[in-house]
């Protein structure tokens, strides 16, 4: 009892239907303290930081996780009823308030987790390697699942249930099985976010998405997801076919899915030689490929190929969504947002869209990582996390949109029957980016082809924007001292004040008091040996070499 009275519990409570009401928690719950917690040069000391991207059902009062993937937070007055009196939103505001007391502090190495955290540039293979064209050690998924729609005992709707799953977990203990089984009633929700609101159908468009569930450490999974109608006659509803995989690459998934629901046309069973197949094969390193010999009857054995981009730390983006949806001053706009951490929701008729564009967006801040609350797809009984007041990226489907407007700092539309982009503004967007800059950007934006490949266009897209952070924060290294073996220490105010442009250094006093460029400077604080040698400073070293043959010449 008094490890649950430690922890702070929030249900968020959502209408399903006129006398229904089922109650989920948000897991994956913590809170990023700053490595440096004193104020300093002026700038206020920031707030601890929620993050959730993954829920669970709550199956028993009083139940406590034994895992890292989904973690209750639990209080001592157990659950936080809505307040009546002053409307559903409004409590729900309230519960959102209530966790900041009692909240676990605190983050995990990432370091201790090299497979699950996310590379900082393009993954490099170990010397000591056997076979330097795969990754050693990786699998290429965790496990498969299929969730089909089936009606409820009422026989009025449809609740999402896992009906096959690849492979079969045997001989886990049994804390082990029940976080599996939160893990999966997890993911039903992410494929079917909608809801019960569904209804047989003769036809329905195949769509791919994907979504994220965070550890309590930090580290994340990927979900990939593809929807589709299953074979058969007549009316019927749709099923999802969901891989959860620690690797990110959008486009090498969707191309599993393409051989997966060819072989759903021909007959379930077809489907495990294929994974297994899959599963056995080593994953290939960045640039490299590995090929799956697989049988279909009538067409008999083939060979896929599935091939890694060289750019590793892109191969889960896919820009061309995100420019499709926005000319490139939109872009601008939304990256000025996103870069001072603000809230952020992104509304599409397509789950597709939605899940793409916020991947890429969250993209466009490499080298630093998004740290708050990132929902690619919000299912409709989490609609409530737009109230939350820390920061988020948060894709919401149009037909939600009422629910969720006046509830951000920054609301894009992305759908294509739009009547305008920015459903809500702050006001200030175009001018947080120094002018100089956001001009090169554009400038660099338009050198692209409207013919060029994903990997062209993403090369020229991330290239635009890393050259953004290399000249406005590129200086960074000079700037944290080590000594005598101890952690670095970074010194602030002389690393903006040694910037010479006015509008450059006002950006910077902004953005130096993120969470992503604290934990970013945090980690190089850590490093004994100095910044890591990514492709961020790769590209600062061209500059600075750029900078002294232009001022060599001049001279």
């Amino acid at each position: 009892m008094e490890k649950t009275s430690q922890q702070a519990k929030v249900t968020v409570e959502h209408q399903l239907s006129r006398n229904t009401r089922r109650s989920f928690s948000f897991s994956s719950l913590r809170i990023k303290k700053r490595h440096n917690s004193s104020e300093e040069d002026g700038f206020p000391r920031r707030r601890g930081l929620l993050s959730f991207s993954s829920v669970r059902e709550t199956s028993r009062k009083g139940e406590q996780p034994r895992g890292n993937l989904i973690s209750d937070v639990a209080g001592e007055h157990g659950s936080i009823p809505p307040d009546e009196n002053e409307g559903g939103r409004q409590g729900a505001l309230k519960r959102f308030s209530a966790m900041w007391s009692s909240f676990r502090r605190g983050r995990k190495d990432r370091s201790r987790d090299p497979e699950s955290a996310e590379p900082l540039g393009p993954e490099v293979e170990p010397n000591t390697s056997r076979q330097p064209r795969y990754v050693s050690g990786q699998y290429f998924f965790e496990y498969l699942v299929v969730v089909s729609l089936k009606k409820t005992k009422g026989g009025s709707s449809y609740e999402p249930q896992i009906t096959y799953q690849f492979p079969k977990r045997d001989g886990m203990a049994r804390y082990q099985k029940e976080e599996e089984e939160k893990t999966l009633k997890a993911i039903t929700l992410f494929c079917f976010p909608e809801g019960i609101s569904w209804a047989p159908l003769t036809e329905y468009h195949s769509e791919t998405f994907s979504f994220v569930l965070t550890e309590i450490d930090g580290s994340r999974r990927n979900g990939y997801c593809r929807r589709l109608l299953p074979g058969g006659n007549g009316a019927r509803p749709p099923e999802a076919y969901c891989i959860i995989s620690s690797l990110a690459c959008f486009g090498l998934f969707s191309k599993i899915f393409d051989e997966v629901e060819k072989r759903r046309q021909i007959s379930m069973a077809m489907i495990y030689p294929f994974m297994q197949k899959l599963r056995e094969a080593p994953f290939p390193a960045p640039g490299n490929t590995v090929e799956i010999k697989s049988f279909i009857p009538e067409s008999g054995t083939e060979i896929i190929s599935l091939t890694r981009p060289l750019d590793s730390w892109l191969e889960h983006v896919n820009f061309a969504a995100l420019f499709e949806c926005l000319t490139d001053d939109e872009v601008l706009l939304v990256f000025a947002a996103a870069v001072l951490e603000r809230r952020i929701i992104f509304i599409a008729d397509e789950l597709g869209t939605l899940s793409q564009v916020i991947h890429a967006v969250a993209a466009l801040l490499y080298p630093f990582t998004w740290q708050h609350t990132f929902i690619s797809i919000v299912p409709e009984i989490l609609i409530d996390v737009v109230m939350a007041p820390t920061p988020y990226l948060l894709g919401v489907q149009k037909r939600l949109l009422d629910l969720v407007t006046d509830q951000s700092d920054l609301m894009v539309d992305l759908s294509e029957d739009k009547k305008k982009t920015f459903i809500f503004l702050t006001g200030d967007e175009a001018s947080i980016l120094p002018p100089k800059l956001q001009t090169e950007i554009l400038e660099a934006l338009r050198t692209r082809k409207e013919a060029s490949t994903a990997e062209e266009l993403n090369r020229v897209v991330s290239e635009a924007f890393l050259l953004f952070f290399v000249k406005t924060v590129g200086h960074y290294a000079s700037y944290v001292k080590y000594r005598h073996g101890a952690p670095g220490v970074f010194e602030k105010r002389s690393f903006y004040k040694a910037i010479e442009s006015k509008t450059t250094r006002h950006f910077v006093k902004k953005f130096i008091q993120t969470q992503m460029f604290d934990l970013f400077i945090q980690e190089v604080e850590q490093q004994q040996s100095g910044p890591q040698q990514g492709i961020f400073h790769k590209k600062i070293l061209e500059y600075q070499e750029k900078k002294k043959r232009d001022k060599t010449r001049k001279h």
